[in-house]
C-alpha cells in the first residue's frame, strides 16, 4: 500500500474533519476566543492528526503486508479467508465471516461437480470397453459378408472405432499424464504398430502406405503416439483424392544444445488445406471448408492431436497446399538427449 493509494482512500473522510475543524475554529472565533488560543488549537490538532494518520497508514500497511504473506503462502489461494487468524477489528471480522462463508459455498460447488465430472467419465470409459465387443464382434460377422459388402461394412465399422477412441482419449484429456509410459521406442516398430491397428480402415479407403528411413529410436508413449499417428492417418484417407498415397519417413535433426532430434513426416497426396485455414486446424471444432464439404467431421481429431503432442513434448507442424497434398511434421527427443540427461 503506498501513501498516495491510503489517502486517496481515506479522501472523503479526511476532508470531512478538516472541515469540521475549519467550522469549529469558526465558532470559537465569532464567540469570542482569542486568536492566539485558537492559532494554539489549531497547531495542536493539526499535530494530533497528522500523528494519528500516519500511525493509521503504518498499522493498515503492516496489516496488508501480513495478509499478503499469508496468502503467498498457500498452495491452495482459495482457503486464504479460512486461513487468516480473526479479524482485529469488527469490521474485519465480519468481512472474513463472508469470505468464508462464500469461500465454503464455492468449495462445495467445485467438489460437486468434480464429483460429477468424475462420474462421467468414468460412465464414457465404461462405455468405450463396453462398445468394443460389439465393434469387435461386427468384423467378425463381416468376414461371411461378400467382398464389396465386406469392405463397406469394415470401412464404417473401422470408423466407428475410430470414433469410439476419440471418445476415450478426450475422457480422460486432463489425466493423461498419468497414463503416458515414456520411453525409447523405435519409429518404426511405432509406425508398424499404426498400420496393423488401422489397416482395414486404410484398406477400405484405398490408401497405399509408403515408409522410408523409419530406422530411428525416440524418447516417448508408444500407446499414445500410435493413437496420435492413427488419427493422422485418418485424416490423410478421409480427405483422399484419386490414388491416395501417404509417405510416412523420419529425419535426423542436430542441434548443439538440446542434443539430437527426430523428425517424422506424415505426407500424403490429398486434397490440401486453404492456407487461410491453417492457423485454425487444431482449434477445438474446427472443421473447415473440406470438412463442411465431407460432411460428417467432428473437428476434434487434429485438436486432439495438438493437446497429446503438447502433453508428450513432441513437435507439430502442418503444412499444406490445396490439390498438391499435406505433410504433418511431428518432432521428437531422439535417444542421444536421454544420454545427455544423464
Amino acid at each position: 500500500m503506498k501513501v498516495s493509494e491510503f489517502f486517496a482512500d481515506h479522501f472523503a473522510k479526511l476532508l470531512l474533519k478538516i472541515i469540521f475543524a475549519a467550522a469549529t475554529a469558526f465558532l470559537l472565533l465569532v464567540t469570542g476566543t482569542q486568536p492566539g488560543i485558537i492559532v494554539i488549537l489549531g497547531i495542536i490538532w493539526s499535530l494530533m492528526f497528522i500523528g494519528g494518520q500516519v500511525v493509521n497508514f503504518f498499522w493498515h500497511r503492516s496489516r496488508f503486508r501480513e495478509l499478503e504473506e499469508i496468502m503467498e503462502g498457500l498452495d491452495k489461494k482459495y482457503l486464504f479467508a479460512e486461513c487468516v487468524r480473526t479479524g482485529k477489528t469488527i469490521y474485519e471480522r465480519e468481512l472474513f465471516d463472508l469470505f468464508r462463508r462464500a469461500g465454503r459455498s464455492m468449495i462445495s460447488a467445485v467438489s460437486d461437480a468434480e464429483a460429477s465430472k468424475k462420474e462421467y467419465r468414468e460412465y464414457v470409459e465404461s462405455f468405450v470397453h463396453e462398445v468394443k465387443t460389439p465393434i469387435t464382434a461386427a468384423n467378425l460377422i463381416c468376414r461371411g459378408v461378400d467382398e464389396k459388402n465386406r469392405r463397406k461394412l469394415s470401412y464404417e465399422l473401422a470408423q466407428i472405432e475410430a470414433h469410439v477412441e476419440r471418445v476415450l482419449f478426450y475422457a480422460r484429456a486432463e489425466n493423461t499424464q498419468k497414463d503416458f509410459l515414456i520411453r525409447e521406442e523405435s519409429l518404426g516398430e511405432l509406425v508398424a504398430q499404426t498400420l496393423g491397428e488401422y489397416k482395414t480402415f486404410l484398406i477400405a479407403s484405398g490408401v497405399r502406405v509408403e515408409t522410408k528411413e523409419l530406422e530411428q529410436i525416440v524418447f516417448t508413449d508408444r500407446k499414445w503416439t500410435v493413437f496420435l499417428l492413427g488419427q493422422l492417418l485418418q485424416n490423410s484417407a478421409r480427405y483422399r483424392r484419386d490414388e491416395p498415397v501417404v509417405v510416412i519417413e523420419a529425419e535426423s535433426m542436430a542441434q548443439e544444445a538440446d542434443g539430437s532430434l527426430v523428425q517424422l513426416t506424415v505426407r500424403d497426396n490429398g486434397i490440401g488445406i486453404p492456407v487461410h485455414e491453417l492457423p485454425r486446424v487444431f482449434d477445438r471444432g474446427f472443421t473447415g471448408s473440406n470438412g463442411r464439404a465431407k460432411g460428417g467431421s467432428t473437428g476434434m481429431g487434429l485438436y486432439l492431436c495438438r493437446r497429446l503432442a503438447d502433453s508428450l513434448g513432441i513437435g507439430l507442424e502442418i503444412v499444406s497446399e490445396c490439390g498438391v497434398g499435406t505433410s504433418v511434421l511431428l518432432t521428437f527427443a531422439a535417444k542421444k538427449e536421454l544420454g545427455g540427461g544423464g
